[in-house]
């Protein structure tokens, strides 16, 4: 069967402009350009074989032709748009899209999404690129798992999750080198050491000193910018880092690296689940929001 209707977006810009009585306005608002408009509304009249608007000193004029097809399609389309939406909306509410430092997102959350996929089978969970001033204004992502304190951002719903207990980590031989030599029983004794720094954090060495009342000043060492490429220099024996303990605890456990003052030191910042308040309801952030506060109480770094 021939189909002698036109397309939805050629009717959208000619109900729109009929309605606005302008191009312009009509291209702002269905956030295209004049030109397209106008466009679409050409393909229109060549589709129809008619005029369908015209032009006078007071502006765009409908014909009758153009009266016609308004009438006709004004409430049918606005029908299909009111659906539609209500279906996008519906479906997206089975959809997550979150943004993750990805570190954390690599050693800490994707180990656990298993047990997220197995309480919450219904919800689809997609990541969007990492931004560390993330300001979600686009429309992806929904939440954004964020390094700072909740305070950071009043005008968000922001839950602490984990990360701020830091940990000083080495290779294991260094470590069995300087307590055979009678050594490393004062964290004074790490300032004669290669320290490692990270790039996002440079002053973390001189938080753990000072929290081990350690007055002296760290020299400067190696920098680096992934918590991923400093665990690998720790293990090359490069040198000593302090990172936060929630990413290097397997690697501890396995005895891959050796944590020589293992004692309790936290940071004021740690991970912080963000999103905008508006989407405080959205169902599948809701599900995940209880599901991550839960496995971060549960998570032995804290």
């Amino acid at each position: 069967m021939r189909l002698h209707s036109p397309s939805m977006s050629e009717l959208h810009a000619f109900l729109t402009t009929a309605r606005l009585g302008s191009f312009t306005r009509a291209a702002e608002q269905l956030c295209v350009t004049q030109g397209a408009v106008s466009r679409a509304i050409a393909r229109l009249e060549v589709h129809f074989g008619q005029p369908l608007m015209t032009r006078n000193a007071q502006g765009l004029v409908l014909t009758a032709a153009g009266r016609q097809l308004m009438e006709g399609t004004e409430a049918p389309v606005r029908a299909i748009e009111s659906v539609s939406t209500e279906l996008r909306l519906a479906a997206g509410h089975l959809n997550l899209s979150l943004a993750v430092v990805p570190t954390l997102a690599s050693v800490w959350l994707v180990p656990r999404l298993p047990e997220f996929h197995q309480r919450h089978p219904e919800i689809s969970l997609s990541f969007a690129a990492y931004r560390r001033e993330e300001d979600f204004s686009r429309s992806t992502p929904h939440a954004a798992i964020l390094s700072g304190v909740p305070e950071q951002w009043p005008h968000w719903q922001c839950d602490y999750l984990l990360g701020r207990e830091i940990v000083v980590i080495c290779h294991p031989d260094r470590l069995r080198e300087r307590r055979a030599q009678g050594r490393w029983t004062d964290p004074a004794e790490l300032l004669d050491e290669p320290l490692l720094y990270h790039a996002n954090a440079p002053g973390n060495w001189q938080h753990w000193f000072a929290a081990m009342n350690v007055t002296g000043k760290p020299k400067s060492g190696t920098t680096l910018d992934q918590v991923s490429i400093i665990v690998r220099a720790v293990m090359a024996d490069m040198g000593i880092a302090v990172l936060q303990r929630c990413l290097v605890r397997d690697e501890i456990e396995a005895s891959r690296v050796a944590a020589p003052f293992d004692v309790p030191v936290s940071l004021d910042r740690g991970y912080v689940l963000c999103s905008p308040l508006q989407r405080k309801d959205h169902p599948a952030l809701a599900a995940f929001r209880s599901w991550i506060l839960d496995a971060a109480a549960r998570d032995p770094s804290e």
